[in-house]
């Protein structure tokens, strides 16, 4: 039986060098198909602060109605009135003695009617102040705009001798599309003439309807009475903003407003508890610190004189 011959040393030195050759060329195939098929791995960046998140913003709260109002009336307050100060009434109110309120306009029409306006009005003050006496004289100018209304307004303030006067006005004139210049201007000299006798003063604006809503002309003179308020100073009910709300809450657009741009009965309600409302609040604005004028009017009411003569031509309802 033959046997294998013993390696020699040099074969032997040969087949070692070529199994390490083998031995590192597949240790250099497998390391490269390793690498290929590993996923490659991103640089782990530095650690950054997570931000806190603001918290979800809860959905706009409607504004809150005014709940000294009937429920038919309520309206936010920022539909209903802006205020400023009153330092006629507040003379009177010093003095322990009844409080003259004149209120003109068209729809001021119809004393001793229970269903009246003015009947609404004293009652609507008498129970917001009910330690207080209010009396309410009305004299209507139905139809009268800037041109004709300045004399007749002058020779009511003198007859009642007024502490307020209370105006609804716009509505006639923006009827008539009287130019808009002109009636800011007459409106604004009204209403100083009528500061000028130490008389305190609130502007309603024009009543609201959903066929005048985009007329252009007839908001600016809504906008035009707001503006006239604003310069002056003086007290404003937003009957325009106002009817327009409570239009919203009922299917009848008219429900507020009867034949002829005149509120009916549920109208001058909401009229005269919306305008009790801009009065009673402007009581409560801040006394001057002087006690001499404070924007133009004195702070009593011991000198007025109603009958003295005046410029500026007021405008009507």
């Amino acid at each position: 039986m033959a046997f294998p011959q013993a390696a020699r040393p040099a074969d032997a030195a040969r087949r070692r060098r070529r199994l390490r050759g083998l031995t590192a060329g597949l240790s250099l195939v497998l390391g490269l198909g390793l690498f290929a098929s590993a996923p490659a791995r991103a640089e782990t960046p530095p650690a950054v602060p997570t931000p806190s998140l603001p918290a979800p913003s809860l959905p706009a709260v409607a504004e809150a109605l005014d709940q000294t109002l009937s429920p038919e009336c309520r309206v936010p307050g920022s539909k209903l009135y802006t205020l400023a100060k009153l330092d006629a009434v507040k003379a009177a109110l010093k003095q322990k003695r009844p409080v003259r309120v004149l209120s003109i306009g068209s729809s001021s029409a119809g004393l001793g009617a229970s269903s009246s306006y003015p009947v609404k009005l004293e009652t609507a003050l008498e129970t917001a102040l009910p330690n207080v006496q209010f009396e309410v004289e009305s004299r209507a100018l139905p139809g009268e705009v800037a041109s004709g209304a300045g004399e007749r307004l002058r020779t009511i303030v003198a007859e009642v001798e007024p502490d307020l006067v209370v105006w609804q006005v716009g509505t006639n004139d923006a009827l008539a599309r009287v130019d808009l210049d002109t009636f800011s201007e007459a409106l604004d000299e009204s209403v100083k003439w009528v500061m000028s006798h130490d008389i305190d003063i609130v502007l309603i604006d024009p009543v609201f309807t959903a066929s005048l809503a985009e007329d252009d002309y007839y908001t600016r003179m809504v906008r035009a009475v707001q503006e006239v308020a604003r310069r002056e100073a003086v007290p404003l009910v937003h009957r325009y903003a106002a009817m327009r709300y409570l239009s919203t809450r009922s299917s009848d657009e008219a429900h507020m407003l009867g034949r002829h741009f005149r509120l009916n009965d549920l109208g001058l309600r909401c009229m005269a508890e919306h305008a009790t409302r801009a009065i009673t609040l402007s009581l409560l604005q801040s006394d001057p610190a002087a006690t001499g004028t404070a924007g133009g009017r004195a702070a009593t009411s011991e000198s007025r004189d109603p009958g003295k003569p005046q410029t500026g031509a007021p405008t009507g309802n």
